[in-house]
C-alpha cells in the first residue's frame, strides 16, 4: 500500500485551486483589502446566481443569522422554532437577541424539520420559523409556508440546492448563508443574506458596519473583506461543477452500499449532498470508531442536538438520528482513488462490525 493511500481522508476538504489565487492576489495588489468593490461585485453576482433581489454579505454564517433576525423585528421573548437537530449557530444567534428558542422534530428520512411537528408548537408568540436545508437537501417548503408564518431559510448547507427547480433560499422572507471552509463554496470565513425586500437588505447593510453613523444605535463589526470576496467569486464560478462532482461522489457510494440495506440520502432532484449521511439502525459509535482507526475522517453529521443542550426532554426521531447515523467524505476535491478507498473501508467495516 501506497504512502498515499496510507494517508487519514478528511471528513471534510475545502476545494481551492490556481483559480482562487490569482483574484486574491490582485486585490492584495491593490491594497483596497477591507470591504470595497470586490464585495459589492460578489453581493452582485451571488444574487444574480440565486435568482433573488438583493444580497448582503457578512464575516460569517451566524454573523448572517444574527442580523437577519434583528432586521426582521425579532427581539425579546419572540418565539423562534428551529429543528433540535442543526448546529448550534441557530441557538447562539437566537440567544444574541434574546428571542426564546423553540426545538421542533425532523422527518426522519430527510432530518429536515417536519412542517406537522413545527404546527404543534406555533404560538400567539412566534415570530419565524428558521428552516435549515440540512446536508443539501431542501426542506418541505410547500407545507411550511404553508403555516403562513414569516420563513428565514438557512443554506448553510445548501448552496445551490433547489425546490421544485428553484433555488433554496428564495422562498421564505430572507435566507442565509455559510462560506466557511468546509461548506459547499468557501470564502475561509464569511456568510450572506439574501431578500426580494431592498428594505430588509439595506438594514442587514446597516447593522453590519458601525462606523460613521448618525446616531449611536447598537451595530455591529461584521463586514466581509474584499480578501475574502474574491475568493467568493473565484468560487461561485465554480459551483456548478462542485455540486456535479458531490452528485457524482453519492451515485457511486449509492452503487456500492445498496446490498446493505442501510439507509442512505434521499434521491430527490436538487439535491447537492453537502454531507452524505448513512443510518444504521443501530448505534454509529462502533462504525465511527473502527472508521477512524482505518484513516477515514467521518463523524455524526450534528455534533449534539440543541435539545440536550438545553436539558430537554423528548425528541425522539432526533434522538435517532443522532445515535444512529454517521456521515462520510464527500466533496468534490475528494480524489477517485480516495473515494474507491472509502468504499472499501466502509464495506469492509460494516461486515466486521455486523458479523461480530
Amino acid at each position: 500500500m501506497s504512502r498515499e493511500q496510507r494517508a487519514e481522508i478528511p471528513h471534510s476538504r475545502p476545494t481551492l485551486g490556481q483559480e482562487d489565487i490569482k483574484p486574491v492576489a490582485d486585490v492584495i495588489d491593490s491594497t483596497q483589502i477591507a470591504q470595497g468593490e470586490v464585495v459589492y461585485r460578489f453581493e452582485q453576482a451571488f444574487a444574480r446566481k440565486m435568482e433573488v433581489g438583493y444580497a448582503a454579505t457578512t464575516s460569517s454564517g451566524t454573523a448572517a443569522l444574527h442580523l437577519t433576525l434583528l432586521a426582521m423585528g425579532v427581539g425579546i421573548n419572540d418565539d423562534v422554532i428551529i429543528p433540535s437537530y442543526v448546529c448550534i449557530a441557530l441557538l447562539n444567534a437566537i440567544r444574541y437577541i434574546g428571542a426564546v428558542p423553540i426545538m421542533a422534530e425532523i422527518d426522519p428520512e430527510t432530518y429536515n424539520l417536519d412542517p406537522d411537528d413545527v404546527r404543534k408548537r406555533l404560538t400567539s408568540r412566534t415570530k419565524v420559523v428558521i428552516v435549515p436545508h440540512l446536508f443539501g437537501l431542501a426542506a418541505n417548503m410547500e407545507s411550511l409556508l404553508a403555516l403562513n408564518v414569516p420563513i428565514i431559510e438557512d443554506c448553510a448547507q445548501a448552496v445551490g440546492s433547489t425546490y421544485h427547480n428553484k433555488h433554496v433560499g428564495t422562498f421564505g422572507h430572507a435566507a442565509v448563508f455559510s462560506f466557511y471552509a468546509t461548506k459547499v463554496m468557501t470564502t475561509g470565513e464569511g456568510g450572506m443574506v439574501i431578500s426580494n425586500s431592498k428594505d430588509l437588505i439595506d438594514r442587514v447593510k446597516d447593522l453590519r458596519e458601525y462606523d460613521q453613523k448618525n446616531d449611536n444605535k447598537i451595530r455591529y463589526n461584521y463586514k466581509m473583506t474584499d480578501i475574502h470576496a474574491a475568493i467568493g467569486m473565484a468560487q461561485l464560478d465554480r459551483l456548478e461543477t462542485f455540486i456535479e462532482r458531490r452528485v457524482e461522489i453519492a451515485k457511486q457510494y449509492d452503487q456500492a452500499f445498496d446490498p446493505l440495506g442501510l439507509q442512505f440520502p434521499p434521491k430527490a432532484p436538487g439535491h447537492i449532498y453537502f454531507r452524505y449521511v448513512i443510518g444504521f439502525g443501530t448505534d454509529s459509535r462502533p462504525y465511527i470508531k473502527v472508521l477512524r482507526e482505518q484513516g477515514i475522517g467521518c463523524a455524526r453529521p450534528v455534533y449534539l442536538p440543541l435539545h440536550r443542550y438545553l436539558r430537554l426532554k423528548g425528541y425522539p426521531r432526533t434522538e435517532k438520528a443522532w445515535e444512529q447515523t454517521i456521515s462520510i467524505p464527500i466533496y468534490p476535491s475528494l480524489s477517485k482513488e480516495e473515494t474507491h478507498r472509502v468504499i472499501e473501508i466502509f464495506i469492509e467495516t460494516f461486515r466486521k462490525i455486523t458479523h461480530d
